[in-house]
């Protein structure tokens, strides 16, 4: 996990070393679009390898308020969070008008669902499990804005699987200013343990998402 974020960050200050130089504006296709396709791929797609889940698609104003949470260092500083801090230093760099940029950039990619990669999930437990997702997720796993909840079908499927057991472990979440992030918490305390993560993750690879 090290060596990944040696290679991001490796990644991250050749960039800067060959693109500051050449133009007073950072375009984010040439500097802070590169950070994003190293890791999360060239379409957005996502990259197991190294733990970066697909952004293509997902809500502007989740992505933004992600962003913030690793800029202000209430996401990606836990010691367990081991892709979170991976993260962190690259959010850390860009300032409103470059996140801005970015984020405008990553909106015009086109969202394309993750393939399911789980096995070994109960999809019909993780049906009964994700009822009292539903309230805030939606029952298709849609998104609700209005709840500050985001999307799930559709996400890589290894993905929530992390990130509902970093929520579990206190990994995620773990700051009261985190508001969103500290109810995801406690939230998750009712999953007794990973293989009820990993059935209602295969539940909702069942959900589809258009």
């Amino acid at each position: 996990m090290f060596s990944k974020q040696i290679l991001c960050l490796g990644f991250l200050f050749s960039g800067l070393a060959t693109a500051l130089p050449a133009a007073a504006e950072v375009v984010p296709e040439a500097t802070d679009g590169f950070y994003c396709t190293t890791c999360h791929g060239t379409e957005g797609q996502g990259n197991v390898a190294i733990d970066a889940p697909r952004i293509a698609g997902m809500e502007r104003w989740y992505l933004e308020r992600q962003m913030n949470l690793f800029r202000d260092e209430l996401r990606g500083t836990h010691p367990e969070d081991l892709a979170g801090q991976e993260m962190q230093p690259m959010a850390a760099i860009l300032d409103d008008e470059k996140l801005e940029q970015v984020l405008d950039w990553v909106g015009e990619w086109e969202y394309v669902a993750a393939e399911p990669t789980l096995t070994g999930g109960d999809a019909r437990n993780g049906r009964s499990l994700y009822q009292s997702c539903v309230a805030c997720h939606g029952a298709a796993g849609e998104g609700r804005e209005m709840m500050n909840s985001p999307a799930l079908a559709g996400q890589n499927d290894w993905y929530l699987v992390q990130q509902l057991q970093n929520f579990k472990a206190g990994y995620r979440g773990y700051d009261n200013a985190d508001t969103f992030g500290n109810q995801m918490r406690m939230m998750t305390q009712s999953l007794s343990g990973d293989q009820d993560i990993v059935d209602v993750v295969s539940y909702i690879n069942t959900l589809g998402r258009d």
